[in-house]
Protein backbone atom coordinates (compact mmCIF):
# COMPACT_ATOMS: atom_id res chain seq x y z
CA UNK A 1 0.00 0.00 0.00
CA UNK A 2 2.42 2.54 0.72
CA UNK A 3 5.09 1.46 -2.36
CA UNK A 4 1.53 2.63 -4.26
CA UNK A 5 1.15 5.65 -2.35
CA UNK A 6 4.42 6.86 -2.90
CA UNK A 7 4.27 5.59 -6.49
CA UNK A 8 0.70 7.36 -7.24
CA UNK A 9 2.72 10.58 -5.57
CA UNK A 10 6.23 10.65 -7.78
CA UNK A 11 3.94 9.90 -11.20
CA UNK A 12 1.51 13.38 -10.24
CA UNK A 13 5.27 15.27 -9.93
CA UNK A 14 6.65 13.95 -12.40
CA UNK A 15 7.25 17.38 -14.63
CA UNK A 16 8.47 19.25 -11.38
CA UNK A 17 12.31 19.10 -11.52
CA UNK A 18 14.19 17.78 -8.22
CA UNK A 19 14.99 20.78 -5.77
CA UNK A 20 11.76 22.57 -6.80
CA UNK A 21 8.27 23.20 -5.04
CA UNK A 22 5.70 24.39 -7.57
CA UNK A 23 3.22 26.52 -6.21
CA UNK A 24 -0.18 26.85 -7.65
CA UNK A 25 -1.33 29.30 -8.61
CA UNK A 26 2.14 30.73 -9.55
CA UNK A 27 2.71 34.00 -7.96
CA UNK A 28 -0.54 33.31 -5.47
CA UNK A 29 1.36 32.80 -2.25
CA UNK A 30 3.98 34.50 -0.22
CA UNK A 31 5.93 31.34 0.97
CA UNK A 32 9.56 30.92 0.56
CA UNK A 33 10.68 27.39 0.27
CA UNK A 34 13.74 25.15 -0.36
CA UNK A 35 13.63 21.75 -0.74
CA UNK A 36 16.12 18.67 -1.62
CA UNK A 37 13.52 16.73 -3.34
CA UNK A 38 10.18 17.69 -4.81
CA UNK A 39 6.93 18.93 -4.35
CA UNK A 40 3.75 20.55 -5.79
CA UNK A 41 1.36 22.98 -2.65
CA UNK A 42 -2.05 23.93 -5.10
CA UNK A 43 -3.68 27.05 -3.16
CA UNK A 44 -7.36 27.38 -3.42
CA UNK A 45 -9.41 30.63 -2.06
CA UNK A 46 -12.61 28.70 0.06
CA UNK A 47 -13.88 32.26 2.07
CA UNK A 48 -12.87 35.36 2.91
CA UNK A 49 -10.37 34.31 5.76
CA UNK A 50 -9.79 30.53 4.72
CA UNK A 51 -7.56 29.54 2.21
CA UNK A 52 -6.61 25.89 1.70
CA UNK A 53 -3.63 24.25 -0.10
CA UNK A 54 -3.31 20.57 -1.42
CA UNK A 55 -0.03 19.32 -0.60
CA UNK A 56 2.35 16.31 -2.11
CA UNK A 57 5.78 15.71 -1.47
CA UNK A 58 8.60 13.24 -2.58
CA UNK A 59 11.94 13.39 -0.59
CA UNK A 60 13.23 14.16 2.66
CA UNK A 61 12.17 17.38 3.99
CA UNK A 62 11.66 21.32 2.81
CA UNK A 63 12.30 24.36 4.43
CA UNK A 64 9.66 27.29 4.99
CA UNK A 65 9.39 30.65 5.30
CA UNK A 66 6.21 33.20 5.65
CA UNK A 67 4.68 35.82 7.18
CA UNK A 68 4.05 35.24 11.15
CA UNK A 69 0.67 35.89 11.05
CA UNK A 70 -0.82 35.56 14.45
CA UNK A 71 -4.31 35.90 14.08
CA UNK A 72 -4.54 32.31 11.98
CA UNK A 73 -5.12 28.84 12.80
CA UNK A 74 -3.25 26.36 10.52
CA UNK A 75 -4.97 23.06 9.79
CA UNK A 76 -2.96 20.35 8.54
CA UNK A 77 -4.75 16.72 7.12
CA UNK A 78 -2.35 14.08 6.50
CA UNK A 79 -3.82 11.70 3.96
CA UNK A 80 -0.63 9.64 3.39
CA UNK A 81 2.60 9.24 4.21
CA UNK A 82 3.96 10.65 7.42
CA UNK A 83 5.19 14.35 8.05
CA UNK A 84 6.53 16.46 10.89
CA UNK A 85 7.50 19.75 11.74
CA UNK A 86 10.48 20.88 13.45
CA UNK A 87 9.34 23.60 15.12
CA UNK A 88 11.47 27.18 16.37
CA UNK A 89 11.41 26.60 19.92
CA UNK A 90 12.90 22.99 19.68
CA UNK A 91 10.03 20.59 19.76
CA UNK A 92 8.70 18.66 16.80
CA UNK A 93 5.33 16.86 16.05
CA UNK A 94 4.68 14.14 13.39
CA UNK A 95 1.31 13.36 11.55
CA UNK A 96 0.51 9.47 10.04
CA UNK A 97 -1.84 9.19 7.58
CA UNK A 98 -5.33 10.26 8.97
CA UNK A 99 -3.70 12.53 11.90
CA UNK A 100 -4.97 16.43 11.92
CA UNK A 101 -2.44 19.18 13.33
CA UNK A 102 -3.73 22.28 14.83
CA UNK A 103 -0.97 25.46 15.45
CA UNK A 104 -0.19 29.14 15.21
CA UNK A 105 0.46 30.56 11.75
CA UNK A 106 2.87 32.69 13.86
CA UNK A 107 4.64 29.44 15.49
CA UNK A 108 5.79 27.94 12.19
CA UNK A 109 6.92 30.99 10.17
CA UNK A 110 10.28 29.63 9.94
CA UNK A 111 9.86 26.26 10.23
CA UNK A 112 10.89 22.55 8.41
CA UNK A 113 8.50 19.81 7.58
CA UNK A 114 10.42 16.63 7.20
CA UNK A 115 8.81 13.22 5.82
CA UNK A 116 10.42 10.18 7.58
CA UNK A 117 9.15 7.87 4.59
CA UNK A 118 10.38 10.32 1.77
CA UNK A 119 6.73 11.49 0.77
CA UNK A 120 4.03 12.70 1.84
CA UNK A 121 0.49 14.17 0.90
CA UNK A 122 -2.12 16.35 2.53
CA UNK A 123 -4.65 19.14 2.54
CA UNK A 124 -4.08 22.10 4.77
CA UNK A 125 -6.46 25.35 5.65
CA UNK A 126 -5.00 28.57 7.03
CA UNK A 127 -8.18 30.17 9.06
CA UNK A 128 -7.62 33.72 9.78
CA UNK A 129 -9.91 33.96 13.01
CA UNK A 130 -9.70 37.97 12.98
CA UNK A 131 -11.15 37.72 9.22
CA UNK A 132 -13.98 35.23 10.49
CA UNK A 133 -15.10 37.25 13.29
CA UNK A 134 -16.32 40.29 10.50
CA UNK A 135 -17.23 38.04 7.75
CA UNK A 136 -18.53 34.68 8.92
CA UNK A 137 -20.54 32.38 6.74
CA UNK A 138 -23.84 32.68 7.04
CA UNK A 139 -24.09 28.28 8.45
CA UNK A 140 -21.80 29.12 10.67
CA UNK A 141 -23.36 32.15 12.03
CA UNK A 142 -26.22 30.52 12.57
CA UNK A 143 -24.84 27.81 14.48
CA UNK A 144 -23.56 30.17 17.32
CA UNK A 145 -20.04 29.56 15.85
CA UNK A 146 -17.42 32.36 17.59
CA UNK A 147 -14.17 32.75 16.12
CA UNK A 148 -12.80 34.52 19.28
CA UNK A 149 -13.68 31.11 21.48
CA UNK A 150 -11.71 28.90 19.18
CA UNK A 151 -9.05 31.47 19.24
CA UNK A 152 -8.73 31.14 23.19
CA UNK A 153 -9.28 27.29 22.36
CA UNK A 154 -6.99 26.19 19.91
CA UNK A 155 -4.71 29.36 18.98
CA UNK A 156 -3.06 30.54 21.78
CA UNK A 157 -1.40 27.09 23.27
CA UNK A 158 0.88 24.41 21.44
CA UNK A 159 0.44 22.90 18.91
CA UNK A 160 -2.08 20.13 18.81
CA UNK A 161 -2.87 17.01 17.08
CA UNK A 162 -6.12 14.79 16.50
CA UNK A 163 -5.69 11.10 15.70
CA UNK A 164 -6.66 9.28 12.97
CA UNK A 165 -10.79 8.83 13.44
CA UNK A 166 -14.39 8.74 11.56
CA UNK A 167 -15.49 12.21 12.33
CA UNK A 168 -12.03 13.84 10.56
CA UNK A 169 -12.01 10.93 7.66
CA UNK A 170 -16.00 11.96 6.89
CA UNK A 171 -14.60 15.85 6.51
CA UNK A 172 -11.24 15.68 4.25
CA UNK A 173 -12.23 12.13 2.81
CA UNK A 174 -14.96 13.49 -0.27
CA UNK A 175 -12.66 16.25 -0.70
CA UNK A 176 -9.68 14.29 -2.30
CA UNK A 177 -11.87 12.22 -3.47
CA UNK A 178 -13.79 15.53 -6.01
CA UNK A 179 -12.86 15.76 -8.98
CA UNK A 180 -10.92 18.75 -9.71
CA UNK A 181 -13.85 20.93 -10.85
CA UNK A 182 -15.81 20.22 -7.61
CA UNK A 183 -13.11 20.49 -5.45
CA UNK A 184 -13.73 24.58 -4.54
CA UNK A 185 -17.52 23.62 -3.89
CA UNK A 186 -16.69 20.60 -1.22
CA UNK A 187 -13.94 23.08 0.43
CA UNK A 188 -16.57 25.40 1.25
CA UNK A 189 -19.05 22.50 2.48
CA UNK A 190 -16.33 20.64 4.51
CA UNK A 191 -14.41 23.98 6.24
CA UNK A 192 -17.89 24.83 7.68
CA UNK A 193 -18.16 21.48 8.94
CA UNK A 194 -14.69 21.44 9.78
CA UNK A 195 -15.13 24.70 12.05
CA UNK A 196 -18.14 23.16 13.71
CA UNK A 197 -15.90 19.78 14.76
CA UNK A 198 -13.60 21.98 15.89
CA UNK A 199 -16.15 24.29 18.34
CA UNK A 200 -16.83 20.63 19.89
CA UNK A 201 -13.41 19.61 20.47
CA UNK A 202 -11.83 19.73 23.51
CA UNK A 203 -7.91 20.14 23.40
CA UNK A 204 -7.39 18.14 26.78
CA UNK A 205 -8.54 14.89 25.60
CA UNK A 206 -5.86 15.09 22.79
CA UNK A 207 -1.66 15.47 23.63
CA UNK A 208 0.83 16.35 20.58
CA UNK A 209 3.10 13.30 19.46
CA UNK A 210 5.70 15.97 20.29
CA UNK A 211 9.30 14.79 20.51
CA UNK A 212 12.46 17.07 20.58
CA UNK A 213 14.03 18.29 17.26
CA UNK A 214 17.40 17.10 18.73
CA UNK A 215 16.63 13.64 19.64
CA UNK A 216 15.25 13.17 16.34
CA UNK A 217 18.67 13.44 14.50
CA UNK A 218 19.55 10.93 16.74
CA UNK A 219 16.17 8.79 15.60
CA UNK A 220 17.17 9.71 11.88
CA UNK A 221 20.86 8.11 12.32
CA UNK A 222 19.48 5.16 13.93
CA UNK A 223 17.05 5.01 10.58
CA UNK A 224 20.04 5.41 8.41
CA UNK A 225 22.02 2.78 9.86
CA UNK A 226 19.36 0.11 10.34
CA UNK A 227 18.25 0.91 6.53
CA UNK A 228 21.78 0.99 5.26
CA UNK A 229 22.26 -2.60 6.72
CA UNK A 230 19.75 -4.79 5.98
CA UNK A 231 21.68 -7.92 5.97
CA UNK A 232 22.61 -6.94 9.53
CA UNK A 233 20.53 -6.89 12.64
CA UNK A 234 21.07 -4.88 15.56
CA UNK A 235 19.35 -5.17 18.84
CA UNK A 236 17.87 -2.54 20.76
CA UNK A 237 20.15 -2.88 23.57
CA UNK A 238 23.26 -1.99 21.00
CA UNK A 239 21.40 0.88 19.33
CA UNK A 240 20.79 2.56 22.65
CA UNK A 241 24.56 2.46 23.67
CA UNK A 242 25.84 2.84 19.66
CA UNK A 243 23.65 6.32 19.89
CA UNK A 244 23.81 7.06 23.21
CA UNK A 245 19.78 7.19 24.08
CA UNK A 246 18.10 5.14 26.63
CA UNK A 247 15.77 2.20 25.35
CA UNK A 248 12.61 3.54 26.12
CA UNK A 249 13.41 7.03 24.51
CA UNK A 250 14.76 5.15 21.45
CA UNK A 251 11.90 3.29 21.38
CA UNK A 252 9.15 5.97 21.44
CA UNK A 253 11.07 8.50 19.54
CA UNK A 254 11.33 5.84 16.33
CA UNK A 255 7.88 4.92 16.71
CA UNK A 256 6.64 8.59 16.91
CA UNK A 257 8.84 9.23 13.67
CA UNK A 258 8.19 6.40 11.77
CA UNK A 259 4.92 5.63 12.71
CA UNK A 260 5.81 2.16 13.95
CA UNK A 261 7.80 0.25 16.49
CA UNK A 262 11.78 -0.17 15.13
CA UNK A 263 10.84 -4.27 14.32
CA UNK A 264 7.55 -3.84 12.58
CA UNK A 265 9.47 -1.10 10.68
CA UNK A 266 12.12 -3.26 10.10
CA UNK A 267 10.32 -6.24 8.56
CA UNK A 268 8.44 -4.04 6.18
CA UNK A 269 11.87 -2.40 4.82
CA UNK A 270 13.24 -5.72 4.59
CA UNK A 271 10.71 -7.19 2.17
CA UNK A 272 10.28 -4.06 0.47
CA UNK A 273 14.08 -4.53 -0.84
CA UNK A 274 13.42 -8.36 -0.92
CA UNK A 275 10.44 -7.76 -3.59
CA UNK A 276 13.36 -4.81 -5.49
CA UNK A 277 15.63 -7.89 -5.85
CA UNK A 278 13.18 -10.20 -6.87
CA UNK A 279 11.57 -7.88 -9.63
CA UNK A 280 15.70 -6.32 -11.16
CA UNK A 281 18.37 -9.09 -10.38
CA UNK A 282 18.83 -13.01 -10.83
CA UNK A 283 19.94 -13.80 -7.29
CA UNK A 284 18.26 -16.69 -5.24
CA UNK A 285 15.54 -16.67 -3.24
CA UNK A 286 18.23 -17.51 -0.32
CA UNK A 287 20.81 -15.18 -1.62
CA UNK A 288 18.59 -12.07 -1.46
CA UNK A 289 17.04 -13.74 1.99
CA UNK A 290 20.40 -13.23 3.47
CA UNK A 291 21.33 -9.91 1.83
CA UNK A 292 18.21 -8.89 3.79
CA UNK A 293 18.66 -10.08 7.01
CA UNK A 294 16.92 -13.25 7.49
CA UNK A 295 19.52 -16.66 7.29
CA UNK A 296 16.69 -18.76 7.07
CA UNK A 297 14.61 -19.27 3.83
CA UNK A 298 11.52 -20.42 5.70
CA UNK A 299 11.83 -17.51 8.03
CA UNK A 300 12.25 -15.15 5.09
CA UNK A 301 9.32 -16.48 2.88
CA UNK A 302 6.78 -16.33 6.04
CA UNK A 303 7.62 -13.04 6.78
CA UNK A 304 7.39 -11.88 2.58
CA UNK A 305 3.58 -13.60 2.03
CA UNK A 306 2.96 -11.87 5.92
CA UNK A 307 3.77 -8.15 3.88
CA UNK A 308 2.93 -9.58 0.59
CA UNK A 309 0.38 -11.79 0.35
CA UNK A 310 1.98 -14.38 -1.82
CA UNK A 311 5.51 -16.16 -0.98
CA UNK A 312 8.85 -14.96 -3.14
CA UNK A 313 8.91 -16.99 -6.03
CA UNK A 314 5.02 -16.26 -6.68
CA UNK A 315 5.88 -12.52 -6.71
CA UNK A 316 8.89 -13.08 -8.69
CA UNK A 317 7.36 -14.44 -11.59
CA UNK A 318 3.78 -12.04 -10.98
CA UNK A 319 6.38 -8.71 -11.43
CA UNK A 320 9.94 -9.50 -12.97
CA UNK A 321 11.41 -7.06 -14.36
CA UNK A 322 12.15 -7.82 -18.47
Amino acid sequence: MKCAEAARIEAALRDIPDGTLEILPRGGSAIDARTDGRGRMETVAVFPGIEAAFTAFLGAGVELRHEPRVSVLEVYHCRCGRVGWNMPDGTAIYLGAGDLSLHGMARCAVSSMVFPLGYSEGLSLAIDLDALSSECPDILRDAGFRPCALREKLLDRSPITIPACPAVEGIFEPVYAAPPALRAPWLKLKAQELLLYLSGFQPAASEPARVYAQQTEQIREVHRLLTTHLDQRLTIEELSKRFLINTSALKEGFKAVYGAPIATYMKEARIRRAMQLLRETDDTVATIAAQVGYESQGKFAQAFKDIAHMLPTEYRRAHRTP
